[in-house]
């Protein structure tokens, strides 16, 4: 063996150690692991050999992730259009399995949830504060029927 492989292979190592740190804390998308990596000056064919064994060991899975996401982003209050641009700023493209199984009341609902948490349960009949709080929902992703639904409900007990 020569330095130049003892070098790249030492490189290699290196790069899967990072590449396993930087899972064991949280799924990653490839996209986000490949930016981590170059943030980190590992050259793009180390990071690439990387990814792809990640890959096929399964450790490294857009699908996993965008569950993962999707369960987490839906728990914080926000709406499917802003996680599904968060997942294609992250690399998923398309809409992923675990979104398009949301039904649409469940996301009426949580509209409506997080309407009553910011402003309160009482239907507001005054327009600038009802587009106030329409802007509100729009901003964490909620489409105009989402938006609709929760300003028209009362969300008192």
């Amino acid at each position: 063996m020569t330095d130049a492989d003892r070098v790249a292979n030492d490189l290699l190592a290196k790069a899967r150690a990072t590449a396993m740190k930087l899972l064991a804390r949280r799924e990653h998308s490839r996209l986000e692991l490949d930016l981590k990596l170059r943030q980190r000056r590992y050259d793009a064919e180390t990071i690439v050999a990387v990814l792809d064994e990640f890959e096929r060991e399964g450790w490294l899975d857009d699908e996993r992730f965008a569950d993962i996401y999707v369960r987490q982003r839906c728990e914080a209050g926000y709406g499917p259009q802003r996680i599904q641009a968060e997942l294609q700023q992250r690399g998923i493209e398309g809409m992923p399995a675990s979104l398009a199984a949301v039904p649409d009341a469940e996301w009426r609902e949580l509209a409506l949830r997080m309407r009553v948490r910011r402003f309160g349960g009482e239907v507001v009949d005054d327009w600038s504060e009802r587009g106030r709080q329409g802007r509100y929902l729009a901003q964490r992703g909620f489409t105009m029927e989402h938006i609709d639904f929760a300003l028209t409900q009362s969300g008192g007990e």
